[in-house]
């Protein structure tokens, strides 16, 4: 019989009212920490005949799934033997300062050696303009560039945290004053309790950007993915997201946050949410669509402009940020982390990364997610559990069998992908004729009652497991050519990703190792 146990629906409150009866036997077994994803990952190993264990001191689990690191005992990992998902020091990539210091330092190192044009991306091309807070130096320069600079917005972020929360605009020089005056009383408050090794405060500030890409005048963002399914030898993977939009028309002189972040934490606060809610997430299909029919002549742009020269910058954006953390991350096998990306356009149609996110949200509370986040979630367990396999067992690792909507960015044994099939509309354009958009109301139509019925979901899923936004992004004869060609001596041929190679060798014992700090 199926043990009891706290369901991922039960009240977090009632937990230790609850006499759970542990799985015993063979297993496999599987832990789930949290709520965000429970339904998604709790079915997906449970199809597989996977049993759920609730102790989390447990050892002889195949998968751990931990909302916060918290839940996971990193000092008790086995590689060769557990899969956890979340790197242990993903904090390098996936906190405001964490980023933006590995940033600075790849390009301080990076600047030293010649690249090829298009190779390496500055900074400042993709990262609006970032001050920290928790350092003297710059929280001073950041004053001083305001008083020589002309009026603009700024808005503050704190490190660590998600869903908007925290954050707040600077709009004015009122304002900054304000602020510069609350910062140096935090100063003095600790240098009075002697505290001077403790940071003021752990945010950022960084430029806004006043001139967003609006669709039927609201401000958006978009959700991709970056899939570290592998860290021995690395395989890093990109996938498409969706579309977050406002309830309301965007309006750079509003006092409400909810007009100027897209998260759908923020937009369920606005009155209108319940009117809107199918509206604030569109496909990147329908996105598409809208870029194409406002923008392209208008702009200059290719067809189907989202689909390839958005998502090849996406996709080389996150590939620097990956090499700025390769040799920083904890790399030992059986862990994989889904990162999610969030990424601004302008009105120039310039892209940039807002940041990145570990445990990303997963939550289905509109028919756009119910199509993306359990695709997302199911290719990425497949795939991490395909490399933790063929690893362990030594097998060749190309080609995957899993891969369908995620595009090989970095493969451990190859190097850096160039997927050049990114560039190409014609398998766009198929998928285009092949699936109508969803139709957006614009704010007034539905306001004013003019609701269109609710389309039948499974329609969008079922032709979307027929066409996949991307194609397998690597075959194996594709790789043995680049292998190859790169191989320096005549005559020998590089195997492809075996695991007994000196990045990719496994150990099935123990490793008794405690994870980097």
């Amino acid at each position: 019989s199926k043990p009891r146990g706290p369901t991922p629906c039960s009240n977090k409150g009632h937990y230790k009212d609850i006499k759970i009866e542990e799985p015993r036997g063979l297993g496999p077994f599987y832990f789930f920490g949290g709520t965000n994803g429970a339904e998604i990952v709790c079915s997906y190993c449970e199809r597989r005949g996977w049993k759920r264990i609730y102790n989390k001191q447990r050892e002889d689990f195949r998968l751990k799934w931990c909302e916060t690191k918290s839940q996971m005992n990193y000092s008790r990992f086995k590689q060769g033997r557990h899969l956890v998902f979340q790197i242990p020091n993903n904090m390098v990539l996936t906190t405001k300062i964490g980023l933006l210091t590995s940033l600075r330092e790849f390009e301080r190192i990076s600047s030293r050696i010649k690249y090829k044009d298009g190779h390496r991306l500055k900074m400042e091309e993709f990262i609006p303009t970032t001050f920290r807070m928790d350092v003297k130096e710059e929280r001073e320069d950041f004053f001083s560039h305001l008083e020589n600079a002309e009026s603009s917005m700024w808005i503050c972020k704190p490190t660590g945290l998600n869903r908007g929360k925290g954050i707040f605009l600077l709009k004015n020089q009122q304002e900054v004053a304000e602020f510069r005056l609350k910062l140096q009383k935090m100063e003095e408050y600790q240098a009075e309790r002697k505290m001077p090794l403790r940071p003021i405060q752990a945010h950022i500030v960084q430029r806004y950007i006043q001139k967003p890409l609006l669709l039927n005048g609201r401000k958006f963002d978009v959700r991709s993915y970056l899939l570290i399914a592998s860290t021995a030898p690395y395989m890093v993977f990109f996938r498409h997201g969706y579309v977050r939009l406002t309830c309301d028309v965007y309006d750079p002189r509003s006092k409400n946050l909810s007009a100027h972040l897209t998260n759908q934490y923020m937009q369920k606060r606005n009155p209108l949410y319940s009117l809107l809610k199918e509206d604030t997430v569109w496909s990147m299909e329908s996105f598409n669509t809208y870029v194409n029919e406002r923008f392209q002549v208008a702009k200059g742009l290719p067809r189907d402009w989202v689909l390839g020269a958005f998502a090849k910058r996406m996709q080389q954006i996150m590939t620097q940020c990956f090499f700025a953390v390769k040799t920083k991350l904890d790399c030992r096998p059986g862990f994989f982390d889904l990162i999610g990306c969030d990424f601004m356009i302008d009105e120039d149609f310039k892209v940039w990364l807002l940041e990145m996110n570990c445990n990303p949200a997963l939550h289905r509370n509109c028919e756009v997610l119910k199509e993306v986040i359990p695709r997302t979630v199911g290719e990425a367990l497949d795939l991490a559990l395909e490399l933790f396999n063929k690893c362990r067992l030594r097998q060749q690792i190309l080609p995957l069998v899993n891969q369908q909507d995620f595009v090989l960015l970095y493969c451990g044994v190859l190097g850096h992908v160039d997927n050049k099939r990114t560039d190409s509309s014609e398998f766009y354009q198929k998928a285009k004729n092949n699936r109508k958009p969803r139709q957006h109301k614009t704010r007034t139509e539905i306001t004013k009652g003019n609701v269109a019925p609710q389309e039948d979901p499974l329609t969008e899923v079922t032709e979307t497991e027929t066409l996949p936004l991307y194609q397998n992004a690597l075959s194996v004869g594709g790789c043995q050519k680049v292998v190859r060609r790169k191989t320096a001596v005549p005559g020998v041929r590089q195997k492809l990703s075996k695991c007994d190679s000196a990045e990719g060798r496994l150990k099935a014992e123990d490793d008794g190792k405690q994870p980097k700090a």
